[in-house]
C-alpha cells in the first residue's frame, strides 16, 4: 500500500457515516437505496457521496446487478494498514493468534469457492409467437434493440445495443465514449431455424455461459425455444433471476414487439 492509498483510505475512514456504513455491509452487501433507508436524515446524494470516497479507497467494492448497483465491503485494504501500522508493534503471541485465524478464515473462503464453483444450471422456455419465423429471428437478432430492456450501463449513461446474426457477431452495449459491454458472442448460425451465442449476460466472474434460439413454424405461428446453460462461480440466486428474467424478455417484450409489429 503506498502512500496515496493510504491517505485515501484513512479519508474514507475519517467519517462516522462512512464508518458506519461498512458496519452494515460487514452484514452484507447493499443497494445504495438500501443504506439510505438506514439514515433517514441523509440525502441520497449524500450516501451517494459517501459510497464514492469509501469506493476511492478500496473499502467498497460495487458490481451491477440488473437495474441495481449493489454495495460490497472489502476489508483487504483495513488488513493492510493494520499489518503496517499496528501488527509490526504487537506482542507474539497475539501476532500468532490472528495468522491462526487468517489461516483458518483462508481456508474457510476456498472452501466456499469450490462450493460456488460446482454450481451450474439450464433454464429451457418456449413461447409461442404469432409472427413467421423470418420476422421472429430479425426481432431477435437485429431489431434486438427495440425490446430488450436489461442494461449494464452505469446509472444516468443511456446505452444502445447491437445484434450481429453471424458467425463471430456481437451482441454488444455501448454507451460513453467507447464504454460497453459484450453481452454474447455469436458462434452457430442458421437462419432462420437457430442462432447459439456465448455470453456472461451480466453475470460477473469465472463464469461459462450460453444461450440458444431455436425457432419452428407451427400453426402459422412460431414456436421460439430458449435453452440456457451456465457453469462456474455462480451465486444461488442467479438461476431464479435468470430464469425470470427470459420469462420477461422473450414472453412479453418480444412476443410483444413482434405481434404489434
Amino acid at each position: 500500500m503506498n502512500e496515496e492509498e493510504l491517505s485515501s483510505l484513512f479519508k474514507a475512514l475519517g467519517h462516522p457515516i462512512r464508518r458506519a456504513i461498512l458496519d452494515i455491509l460487514k452484514q452484507s452487501p447493499k443497494t445504495t437505496g438500501e443504506l439510505n433507508e438506514q439514515f433517514p436524515e441523509v440525502t441520497r446524494y449524500a450516501i451517494m457521496k459517501h459510497l464514492n470516497i469509501l469506493e476511492e479507497g478500496h473499502l467498497v467494492l460495487v458490481r451491477r446487478e440488473g437495474k441495481y448497483r449493489k454495495n460490497y465491503l472489502n476489508a483487504v485494504p483495513l488488513q493492510d494498514m493494520h499489518r503496517r501500522w499496528v501488527g509490526k508493534y504487537m506482542e507474539a503471541d497475539a501476532s500468532s493468534l490472528l495468522n491462526l485465524r487468517s489461516i483458518a478464515e483462508k481456508r474457510k473462503g476456498e472452501e466456499n469457492m469450490k462450493t460456488e464453483q460446482s454450481r451450474a444450471f439450464k433454464i429451457e422456455q418456449e413461447v409461442n409467437i404469432n409472427a413467421s419465423r423470418k420476422e421472429v429471428f430479425q426481432a431477435l437478432t437485429t431489431n434486438a434493440e427495440d425490446w430488450w430492456e436489461f442494461r449494464l450501463a452505469p446509472e444516468g449513461e443511456t446505452s444502445t445495443f447491437t445484434f450481429e446474426p453471424f458467425p463471430g457477431g456481437r451482441f454488444v452495449e455501448k454507451w460513453g465514449d467507447n464504454q460497453g459491454a459484450v453481452w454474447g458472442n455469436v458462434y452457430y448460425v442458421n437462419a432462420p431455424e437457430e442462432i447459439r451465442i456465448e455470453g456472461h449476460l451480466g453475470m460477473q466472474g469465472a463464469v461459462n455461459s450460453s444461450y440458444t434460439y431455436r425457432l419452428e413454424e407451427k400453426d402459422g405461428a412460431t414456436l421460439l425455444r430458449l435453452s440456457h446453460t451456465a457453469s462456474g462461480i455462480i451465486q444461488e440466486d442467479w438461476e431464479e433471476k435468470h430464469t425470470e428474467g427470459w420469462k420477461y424478455l422473450l414472453g412479453t417484450r418480444l412476443k410483444n414487439y413482434v405481434e404489434k409489429v
